[in-house]
């Protein structure tokens, strides 16, 4: 019996095995309970049902409060109904596709018991109406008890992975709260995070609520009328987070090494592509570069002039060309990884059986590679390995309609490997479509929050994560290194092969001896990155920039919009109350809801829930699903502590804000300010030329050290540029000449004096006159005058001029 990675595998063989206890049943099934829903889990039996295409899981109908709505009473224990009554209830299907069903013919109803509450059902058909006994009913027990540690088995590892992506959201929340995060990037992070956490909830929209003037206290917001709000409403589609992850390991390093990393994306090639980032930055002049090649033969030019330039480039996540110009590789061993991932799909198909395969580009040597690892484990076997049909160009939606048609063109596909971040999750999509969750075995490629929500439901069997945190943390280490200490003494420490494999994880929801748990690998991924933050290396003396260029992925962007809500609406009751509240919209009323059902179409459950931050509310994180009562009492409090998280973010986020415009507004007027003091320097010491080889400048208000130098500075450019022999320094206008006002004006006198030029004060004032007597000052051999004109007759003598005047 398997465990681990196929759950529905082992559920499938127990309903053979239950099947084959004497006398032996013709058909059996399993449904499991999903809220008020069942759900067909395994069939066996139903041929002609099986050959007209119908796949699992299959809805089985409604459940009622004490059990199947055809045998309520087998919540209690085994028990038998009428076979027509049951497949008229919960199979309808199958009485029209194998016809009218046995005379007599009855069906085995017996729970399959978790937590002391039924999960599931085992149905059996059988020739009679008796009820099993001895040792058949023995038998059966066992079985239903093997299919219940099944089940609280995956439900015990689904809660440690429910609760470790709890935490991961909460401190990538946290990690914002230092930041100057923006409103809809903060978004993003929520609403793919809870829908990762939460995942049965099937959250359609996620929307944030941000009311400028929203207070807490009863009857704040009803006092104050219509309300406008900034609402930010995320895309539906989960973003690809790879590359933000390979930039966070760059940032991590580079903070403790005195890099500046700018982070760009760009496709593979095109306008606006990868190439053109790549040239720009070598035009800027960056001290070195980090890239992930989407196409490494189009960016080989780029990585030679980058050379020529000395700009050192390291390539990431995809190896380059044979014989590049790039020094160094860091990333993945992809033909290892591809060869982990086909020994995964043998395990999954012992059998063997046809495989295919997505990527997003042929340009890509790092999918080639997979793709050849995995042909090379599963050759031998009896496997039929289907090339890719189309590339999905790093589009999830586009990903997933090729998929889909796949799986319709070739029904006899048993295995899918998803050989980049968005193949894993376009064939688990494709096959909950279609009706074959579980049962289409699926490898996916590294791990964000789509193919960890499929993970969790088992559409999803196994994923080769990669560890591109270490890449872009190993990236900024060592180009650092290069910059700081030469590429030839940095490349003499490191591999001869100048390739450095980061290595790969493989994942799956439960344990087994060659895998890693989800919920392990993303404590020990939280904790790897904590102990990276706290490393501490040696700076450079110089301000470093590195440029990382990443390949973007096609993705829904946030919306933003500005809205009116009426204080009745959901928005606007939980602003008032400030506490989280639950509706059904069909039966709400919904007038006063117009403006918040726009985004929110065909919903049946819509929460609000408020962003409280500081003691009053900022905002609403509004959440909705198709499903009817999607969210129950224990799934509140968990909204609640990522809406508390996110709150203190946001009001974090708008002190940054004003205190940068604040900051900007001081700068402002700081400029204005020396523009000002500029201006009163020049004109307080202004240096004007009134005759050839005469110079006065006039001195308004005190002299300190400050303007003494200044003036003196000024004074000896103005004495060069006119080749000055006198110069006049007039103190009529400063208020007091101390001893360190004169000691800076026989300063001045020294060295005019070295120009060759002589330096007379004029404009000395009696009561000037008598106070520098009083305290002793000295001007030396300053030649004096009384006033301007005397001092100005005075300089023509000295050069030679005379006064004409005419009348």
């Amino acid at each position: 019996m398997r465990h681990g990675v196929d759950l529905f595998a082992t559920l499938q063989q127990i309903v053979r095995r239950a099947m084959a206890i004497a006398p032996r049943a013709p058909r059996g099934s399993l449904l499991l309970c999903e809220g008020h829903r069942l759900v067909y889990r395994a069939l066996e039996g139903f041929d002609t049902f099986a050959r007209q295409g119908v796949n699992l899981p299959t809805e089985a109908g409604l459940a009622t409060a004490s059990g199947p709505r055809a045998a309520p009473e087998a919540a209690s224990g085994m028990c038998v109904v009428g076979a027509h009554a049951w497949y008229e209830a919960h199979l309808p299907l199958a009485i029209a596709a194998e016809g009218a069903v046995p005379a007599g013919a009855g069906v085995l109803v017996a729970p399959v018991v978790v937590r002391g509450a039924p999960a599931g059902y085992l149905a059996l058909e059988q020739a009679t109406l008796e009820p099993p006994q001895g040792e058949r009913r023995a038998m059966l027990e066992v079985l239903l008890d093997a299919a219940g540690a099944a089940l609280e088995r995956r439900r015990l590892y689904d809660e440690k992975a429910r609760l470790a992506q709890e935490i991961r959201l909460l401190e990538q929340v946290l990690n914002a709260v230092g930041t100057t995060v923006e409103p809809d990037h903060l978004l993003d992070t929520l609403a793919h995070g809870i829908k990762g956490v939460q995942i049965d909830q099937q959250w359609a929209s996620v929307e944030l609520w941000l009311v400028e003037d929203a207070g807490g206290g009863e009857g704040a917001v009803a006092a104050s009328g219509e309300l406008d709000a900034r609402v930010f409403r995320a895309g539906r589609s989960a973003p690809m987070t790879y590359f933000h992850t390979l930039r966070d390991g760059a940032v991590d390093a580079a903070r403790g090494l005195g890099i500046s990393v700018d982070f760009r994306l760009g496709p593979p090639a095109g306008p606006g592509g990868q190439r053109e980032i790549l040239e720009d930055g070598i035009r800027r002049g960056v001290d070195g570069i980090i890239i992930a090649p989407g196409a490494p033969e189009e960016a080989e030019e780029g990585f030679r002039r980058a050379a020529e330039a000395g700009i050192p480039v390291i390539v990431v996540d995809t190896p380059p060309v044979p014989g590049s110009r790039a020094p160094l590789y860091i990333g993945t061993d992809n033909v290892a990884a591809g060869r982990l991932a086909g020994e995964m799909m043998r395990r999954l198909l012992p059998s063997g059986g046809v495989v295919a395969s997505q990527r997003p580009t042929k340009d890509a040597i790092n999918t080639r590679e997979r793709i050849e690892g995995s042909c090379a484990a599963m050759e031998g076997a009896e496997f039929t390995v289907l090339p890719p049909h189309e590339d999905s160009d790093h589009d999830l939606e586009l990903g997933t309609e090729l998929a889909r048609a796949a799986l319709q063109r070739r029904p006899d596909i048993a295995g899918a490997f998803g050989v980049a971040a968005g193949g894993g999750p376009a064939w688990g999509r494709a096959a909950r479509e279609i009706g074959r969750d579980g049962e289409l075995k699926i490898v996916a490629f590294d791990l964000f929050s789509a193919t960890v929500a499929l993970l969790r439901r088992g559409a999803i069997h196994a994923t080769i994560v990669q560890r591109e945190y270490d890449m872009g943390y190993r990236a900024a280490e060592i180009v650092h290194r290069m910059i700081t200490r030469g590429v030839e003494p940095t490349l003499a420490e490191l591999p001869a092969s100048r390739i450095i494999h980061t290595g790969v994880d493989c994942v799956t929801l439960e344990h087994t001896p060659w895998s890693t748990t989800l919920s392990d690998h993303l404590a020990l991924d939280a904790a790897r990155r904590v102990a990276s933050r706290g490393v501490e290396g040696d700076a450079a003396g110089r301000p470093i920039e590195v440029l990382l260029i990443g390949v973007a992925a096609r993705r829904e962007p946030v919306v933003e919009e500005r809205v009116s809500f009426s204080p009745r609406s959901l928005v606007g009751r939980v602003l008032d109350a400030g506490r989280p509240l639950v509706i059904d919209p069909a039966g709400h009323g919904g007038r006063e809801d117009a403006s918040l059902l726009r985004g929110h179409a065909g919903a049946r459950t819509l929460v609000g829930v408020p962003l409280r931050a500081r003691g009053s509310v900022v905002g609403v994180l509004v959440l909705s699903s198709e499903r009817e009562d999607a969210c129950g009492s224990d799934d509140v409090p968990f909204l609640e502590r990522v809406a508390g998280t996110a709150a203190v973010a946001i009001e974090n986020a708008r002190l940054f804000s004003r205190i940068s415009e604040r900051t900007a507004e001081l700068e402002r007027a700081n400029q204005l300010q020396e523009s000002m003091l500029r201006t009163i320097h020049e004109l307080s010491s202004p240096v004007v030329p009134i005759a050839d080889g005469i110079l006065v400048m006039p001195v308004v208000g005190t002299m300190d050290a400050q303007r003494s130098s200044r003036f003196i500075a000024s004074l000896l450019k103005e004495i060069h540029e006119h080749d000055a022999q006198v110069v006049l320094i007039d103190v009529t206008g400063m208020g007091v000449v101390d001893a360190t006002a004169a000691n800076q004006l026989v300063r001045a006198a020294q060295a005019a004096a070295l120009l060759g030029a002589e330096a007379v004060l004029v404009g000395v004032t009696a009561g000037a006159a008598q106070m520098m007597v009083a305290q002793g000052l000295d001007v030396g051999a300053m030649v004096t005058h009384v006033d301007l004109a005397r001092g100005f007759r005075y300089a023509l003598a000295k050069t030679g001029g005379r006064i004409l005047y005419k009348r």
